[in-house]
């Protein structure tokens, strides 16, 4: 099964839509949000320490297993759809993009 992998900014709500306009997509079967395991640069040197992160748009990976490169394309469509009527951006991730 191929998998797909999405890197979404925004907020909650846009990945809540996201995931379940995946889910809807006849075929899929696993759509999981994957935890954040980037290392965050808030020190107690930073310029920003202290400072809420809320400002800026949430982020998320989130994992789809597509059923075949068909199920794939339907995935890219949705994402594209769901972008546009989130105002968010969502980056569809390859192999090289995981190993950053």
């Amino acid at each position: 099964m191929p998998t797909v992998r999405l890197r979404v900014t925004g907020t909650d709500d846009a990945t809540l839509a996201l995931t379940h306009a995946l889910e809807a997509i006849e075929g899929i079967e696993h759509v999981e949000e994957i935890e954040d395991l980037m290392p965050h640069m808030d020190d107690d040197d930073s310029s920003s320490a202290g400072l809420s992160d809320d400002a800026a748009p949430g982020f998320s990976v989130i994992e789809v297993e597509a059923p075949n490169e068909e199920g794939v394309r339907r995935v890219h469509e949705v994402v594209e759809r769901i972008a546009r009527a989130t105002d968010s951006a969502i980056e569809i991730l390859n192999d090289q993009d995981d190993q950053i």
